[in-house]
C-alpha cells in the first residue's frame, strides 16, 4: 500500500481531511484530531493528513494536563499494546502509536514504534516525520541515525541520507559498514542522475545511456575500483573528450574529480570541484564537503610520505598537523560565509575557533549552533569549556547543567557531561557538589575515567 497525497483520497475520505483542516484553523483541537484519526483509519498511508495530524497534536499539547502517575501508566501500556500489535498488523501499531501521540507528541517511544510500524506498512515518509523527531531527542544514538538515513534513501531524499552517514564518518572515518553505505548511496545517486533507474521499468533502453560499445566498456570500468594508473588515466582522458562535446555535465565533472582522487591528484581533484563551483553559481554543500574531504586526504597523503627514520620526522609531522588545522578552520569560514544559515557549519566553526584558543570567536559560533537540534547538546558542552578556559566558571557550571536537562539518555555523553561539571565545580571549591556528579557515573561505570579514585578518595576521607 503506496503512500498518497490528500489529493489522492476517495471523495468522502477528502471531505473528513478538509474538515479536520477548517477546524484546526479556529483552533477546534480536539474535534480537528478526531476527523483526522477518522481518515487515518481509513486511509493509513496519507502523509498530508498524518503532517496536519502531527501539527495539532503539537498544539494542543501545551493545554494538557493531568496526574503524571496516571499518564506514564498509560503510555506505558499503550507501547506495549503497540509493540504486541507490530508483530502481526503493522497498520494497527500506526493507530496505536498516534492515539499515544494525541496524549504526548514528544513520546519518543511512541515515534519509534510509529516508525517501525510504518517502514514494516512500506511509508517510508511518514517513517521519517518520526524518526526525525525520535532523532532530535536522541542524535548519538548510531543505531537511529542509520536506520533514518536508511529510510530517507528509500524515500527518495538522498541528499538528507548522505548527510546523516557523513556526520556518523566524522565521528568514526574508518567504520567499513558506514563507508559501504555511503559509497552505495552515493552509486545510487549516480544512477539516478545519470538516468540508469529508467531500465528497471521498462521507460529506458541503453540506446538512450550507452552511445556505442566503447561508451559500454567505459561504464563497466567505472563500475570497478580504480586500481590500475592507465585505466584511471584513460577514464579521465574519455570523460573529458565526452565532456568536450557534452558541454558543461556536472556529473560528469565530478566523475573526473573523484577519479582524480583515486590517484590521489588531490590538487587535479580540487581544481574539478571548484570548476563545478564555478559553473553552478551556487556553493554546493556536497561539493564543498567533497573539496575538504580530498584536502584533508591530501595532508594525511604528505605525513604518511614522511620518512620516520628521519631526525626532523616529528617536526615534520608536527607542520603538516598544522597546516591540516589552519585549512580546517578557513574552510569552516569559507563554508559558513557561502552558507551562513547552515549550523552544521557553525557547529564545526565553533569548535576550530576553541581549539586555535580563540575563543570570543568560538563563544559567537557555538551560541548559532545551539539551535541545530543535532547539535545543541554538543554545542552547549564545548560552551562550558570556552567559560571555563576564561575562568568563568558559574557560567560553565550553569551551561553544563543545563546541557543535562536536555539530554535524556545516560550514555557516555551524558557521562561526560557530568564528569566535565564535576570537575568545574571542583574548581569552584564545590567539593560536595562535584562529588556528587562523579557519584552518578559511579554508580553506573566505575571504569569511567578517574572517577573511581575520585568517589573512593572522598569516602576514604570521610573516615
Amino acid at each position: 500500500m503506496p503512500e498518497k497525497s490528500v489529493n489522492e483520497l476517495r471523495a468522502n475520505v477528502r471531505e473528513i481531511h478538509e474538515k479536520g483542516i477548517a477546524a484546526l484553523q479556529k483552533n477546534n483541537l480536539d474535534y480537528a484530531i478526531e476527523l483526522f484519526m477518522q481518515v487515518l483509519r481509513q486511509e493509513p498511508g496519507c502523509f498530508d493528513t498524518r503532517q496536519a495530524l502531527r501539527a495539532t497534536q503539537h498544539r494542543r499539547a501545551g493545554n494538557k494536563s493531568g496526574g503524571l502517575f496516571k499518564k506514564f501508566l498509560g503510555a506505558t501500556n499503550t507501547m506495549t499494546k503497540g509493540r504486541l500489535a507490530l508483530r502481526s498488523d503493522p497498520l494497527e501499531a500506526l493507530i496505536i502509536a498516534e492515539e499515544a501521540l494525541n496524549d504526548d507528541p514528544t513520546n519518543a517511544g511512541a515515534h519509534q514504534l510509529l516508525a517501525d510500524a510504518a517502514l514494516a506498512s512500506g511509508f517510508p515518509k511518514t517513517a521519517i516525520l518520526s524518526l526525525e523527531v525520535a532523532f532530535k531527542f536522541n542524535p548519538s544514538d548510531r543505531k537511529l541515525a542509520e536506520k533514518l538515513s536508511d529510510t530517507c534513501s528509500q524515500a527518495g531524499q538522498r541528499a538528507r541520507a548522505e548527510k546523516i552517514l557523513r556526520d556518523l564518518l566524522e565521528l568514526d572515518p574508518t567504520d567499513p559498514g558506514l563507508n559501504e553505505k555511503l559509497k552505495n548511496l552515493l552509486a545510487s545517486r549516480t544512477l539516478t542522475e545519470g538516468g540508469y533507474e529508467a531500465l528497471a521499468d521498462g521507460s529506458g533502453s541503453y540506446r538512450d545511456i550507452l552511445k556505442d560499445k566503447d561508451q559500454a566498456v567505459l561504464l563497466e570500468q567505472e563500475q570497478r575500483t580504480v586500481k590500475d594508473e592507465d585505466v584511471a588515466a584513460r577514464l579521465i582522458k574519455d570523460c573529458e573528450a565526452r565532456l568536450a562535446t557534452e558541454g558543461n555535465n556536472l556529473k560528469l565533472m565530478r566523475d573526473i574529480a573523484g577519479l582524480h582522487e583515486k590517484r590521489q591528484d588531490y590538487d587535479a581533484a580540487i581544481a574539478w570541484y571548484q570548476r563545478i563551483l564555478d559553473i553552478g553559481g551556487v556553493s554546493d554543500p556536497l561539493i564543498l564537503k567533497a573539496m575538504q574531504d580530498a584536502r584533508l586526504a591530501a595532508f594525511n597523503l604528505q605525513a604518511s610520505r614522511v620518512d620516520p627514520n628521519a631526525s626532523d620526522a616529528a617536526a615534520q609531522v608536527a607542520a603538516i598537523q598544522a597546516s591540516r588545522e589552519t585549512f580546517l578552520l578557513e574552510d569552516a569560514r569559507r563554508r559558513a560565509e557561502a552558507n551562513p544559515t547552515d549550523l552544521h557549519v557553525r557547529f564545526d566553526l565553533g569548535e576550530l575557533y576553541l581549539r586555535a584558543g580563540r575563543i570570543t570567536e568560538a563563544i559567537g559560533e557555538l551560541q548559532k549552533a545551539q539551535n541545530n537540534p543535532n547539535k545543541r547538546i554538543a554545542a552547549m558542552v564545548l560552551l562550558a569549556q570556552c567559560f571555563a578556559r576564561r575562568n568563568m566558571n558559574d557560567l560553565a557550571a550553569r551551561k553544563l547543567q543545563e546541557a543535562l536537562k536536555e539530554k535524556i539518555v545516560f550514555d557516555d555523553e551524558k557521562k561526560e557531561i557530568h564528569y566535565q561539571l564535576g570537575c568545574i565545580l571542583e574548581k569552584m571549591t564545590k567539593r560536595e557538589e562535584a562529588i556528587d556528579q562523579f557519584k552518578i557515573i559511579y554508580e553506573a561505570d566505575i571504569s569511567y575515567r578517574d572517577v573511581a579514585e575520585k568517589v573512593d578518595s572522598y569516602y576514604a576521607s570521610q573516615g
